[in-house]
């Protein structure tokens, strides 16, 4: 104790201790107040939205005479909110989209018009807490602790203080400790405000809070190692910047490269090209083309498929449907093939602890690439209800009437 108290007047006296452990409590303050000003911005959009898309779907199916009009005209806006901890990292957010305007028609190329890139893991993604407690924080570990042993060195009192403290670790251990402990509550002071703020679960803190102290335990302990070497310390910091950057971003790269060369994935806009190709061509073929596909997978329509007039609801609603069909194989290797990336991207993530902590948080935010996967599987279950629902009204064709259309199914996210 008695140690610890006495580092801990040496670290108040240290300008330039001070100063890093000022920056990150100013670096921490910062990202988690971006972060909660991002996942409030992303909410205020959801509900100014929900509210336009009602008003749209009413001012459409009023304007309409049909039920494949109605059909036609009515969006329906599907959407993830964000999480009470997504405020600490956005992750795949920023690459995938989070919401989609659909209707009843083919919906594979709804979801990824405007997803044309694969959803891959980022090697630096925004300045949120994530990124700055997996990467920005071991900088600041380094910048404390890097000329520990060091300077003592330098300054000719090593082996004066070794001899006086009787044991190496009754000196070191109790400056590092305390340096170590300024850092980690530097950046979680703000990180807690923040999590209280948004009403974040008190079990995801205390993960992520772990996930912090643990990523820098790593950095310690590999700062301690070279910490023995008997190095000046401008060569301790430059090597110990060179190990940052290998683990931080030169592993992550790599990887990232090898795994997209070991797992190939097809482009979203492939998906989109295709169900589009499959859709206008369907136009100009023979009726019989479209509703067989059609009712081999729907047999229950099977009865009313016959197509008698040059157009009928029905008839284009099943080449939308025969479409996504046609585009389902490309589909599935996209979605399989970014679980699989993903899965790979875990596995090498243990060869950094940048990655690992990151990957740690967005998992604890719901912004990974699964929860992502997860919100694009919950929109095809929708338009599988919106189906469900207008397939009776388009194949039977009952004497239209809109108040059956206030029957709707409503999008609701995954909680």
């Amino acid at each position: 104790m008695n140690g610890l108290l006495r580092e801990t007047r040496f670290l108040a006296r240290d300008r330039g201790a001070a100063l890093w452990l000022a920056l990150a409590l100013l670096l921490s303050a910062a990202a988690t107040g971006f972060g909660i000003a991002e996942v409030r911005e992303q909410r205020a959009t959801i509900a100014a939205l929900l509210e336009e898309d009602a008003r749209d779907r009413a001012d459409a199916i009023s304007k309409q005479s049909d039920w494949g009009g109605a059909a036609y005209g009515a969006f329906h806006l599907t959407y993830a909110p964000p999480s009470d901890f997504a405020f600490a990292a956005m992750g795949q957010r920023d690459t995938a989209p989070w919401l989609h305007r659909v209707r009843m028609l083919a919906l594979e190329g709804q979801i990824h018009e405007a997803d044309t890139a694969n959803a891959d893991f980022g090697l630096i993604g925004r300045f949120d807490f994530a990124f700055l407690a997996a990467a920005v924080a071991p900088l600041l570990l380094i910048l404390l602790l890097h000329d520990l042993r060091a300077g003592e060195r330098v300054a000719g009192r090593h082996d004066l203080l070794v001899a006086t403290a009787g044991a190496p670790a009754r000196l070191w251990v109790p400056r590092a400790a305390v340096r170590f402990a300024g850092l980690a509550l530097a950046l979680l002071l703000p990180f807690w405000t923040g999590a209280a703020i948004e009403g974040a679960g008190l079990g995801p803190v205390l993960i992520a809070s772990a996930l912090v102290i643990g990523g820098l335990a790593i950095w310690g302990a590999i700062i301690a190692a070279q910490g023995r070497l008997p190095a000046s310390p401008p060569v301790m910091l430059t090597a110990l910047v060179g190990v940052w950057l290998a683990l931080a971003l030169v592993v992550p790269a790599v990887s990232r490269a090898a795994i997209e060369a070991a797992i190939p994935v097809p482009d979203g806009a492939e998906i989109l090209m295709l169900q589009r190709e499959a859709v206008n061509d369907a136009w100009d073929k023979p009726k019989a083309a479209t509703m067989e596909p059609f009712i081999a997978r729907h047999p229950e329509w099977a009865p009313l498929a016959e197509v008698t007039k040059p157009f009928e609801w029905k008839w284009y609603y099943a080449f939308q449907r025969v479409g996504d069909m046609q585009a389902e194989p490309l589909a599935r290797a996209y979605r399989d093939g970014r679980l699989a990336r993903d899965s790979a991207a875990g596995l090498a993530a243990l060869l950094s602890p940048t990655a690992l902590v990151e990957r740690g948080f967005e998992r604890l935010a719901g912004t990974d690439t699964p929860a992502m996967i997860a919100y694009e599987d919950g929109v095809r279950a929708f338009h599988g209800e919106l189906r469900a629902f207008h397939y009776p009204l388009l194949f039977r064709d009952p004497p239209y009437n809109p108040v059956a259309l206030e029957n709707l199914p409503r999008y609701h996210p995954a909680q």
